[in-house]
């Protein structure tokens, strides 16, 4: 079916209510009944109707300046999603229909302190030879994808917290070797949207990696691709970074996260 032609079947009043939500959930102050139907771009007759009706369904709250903010009913829809949703489920479910990397081994993973735990991994045959990821592993946060995903959305005080012991011995010859080198990495992922182990795992192994947002745009997991340093072109580069990219950012609306707000 047609984008355009899903949009024709969409409920009106229901498509309305949604964007109200939607609206108010975003805004950083409590918005009018004149700035909803003027940001929604409709009467303010039908924005008064379709507020009082999620009013009257607790999912909006008229305070007493006769502005709006989400009501109780939200939350519940919340906790729900919060309880029913699984990002290793979710992630399983998004890797078996992605096929743009079928030489490639394609972890998710955890912050736990100052290491990354693997929840989930799909090794290929290439890379299984020189490092094996299995559900349970841990490796150091500074020198992984993943790790340095999660990292990066910390202040660099935070991130010298973590590390006030100093780094973890260096896995290869090409890991981070000070707290100094490691911030420089992570102000480049700021930079760039996206993580990146040069080999600082295991020698051979380049890992290109993002992160996975939650319903409050916080980071819950890392997602990563990793393939062997010697087969990575510039435009092979490119291509894995544009699909670590896409795989965290539709995992992370998967698991409620709302990417025009991170954008």
């Amino acid at each position: 079916m047609k984008q355009e032609d899903a949009k024709s079947k969409l409920v009106p009043a229901l498509e309305r209510g949604t964007r109200i939500l939607d609206l108010i959930a975003r805004s950083k102050s409590y918005p009018s009944l004149s700035e909803i139907a003027r940001e929604i771009g409709i009467p303010k007759s039908s924005a008064h109707t379709l507020c009082n009706t999620l009013i009257q369904l607790e999912l909006l709250i008229r305070r007493p300046d006769q502005t709006f903010q989400l009501g109780p009913h939200v939350m519940r829809w919340s906790n729900a999603f919060t309880q029913q949703s699984d990002v290793a489920t979710e992630f399983a479910a998004m890797w078996d229909q992605e096929t743009e990397f079928p030489g490639a081994t394609i972890t998710l993973s955890v912050l736990d302190g100052a290491e990354v735990v693997y929840i989930a991994a799909r090794n290929s045959v290439v890379s299984h030879s020189l490092i094996d990821f299995k559900a349970g592993m841990r490796l150091p946060a500074a020198f992984t994808a993943t790790g340095k995903a999660f990292l990066s959305h910390m202040s660099d005080f935070e991130v010298r917290r973590i590390f006030a012991n100093g780094l973890p011995e260096q896995r290869t010859p090409h890991s981070v070797a000070s707290l100094d080198e490691l911030i420089s990495d992570l102000q480049s992922i700021r930079k760039n949207g996206y993580s990146f182990d040069d080999q600082q795992v295991a020698e051979g192994i380049v890992c290109y990696g993002a992160s996975v947002l939650d319903s409050r745009n916080k980071p819950m997991a890392g997602i990563a691709v990793s393939v062997q340093a010697e087969q990575v072109s510039e435009a092979e580069k490119k291509r894995i970074i544009s699909n670590v990219q896409r795989m965290a950012a539709r995992l992370s609306v998967r698991m409620g996260a709302d990417m025009k707000r991170s954008a």
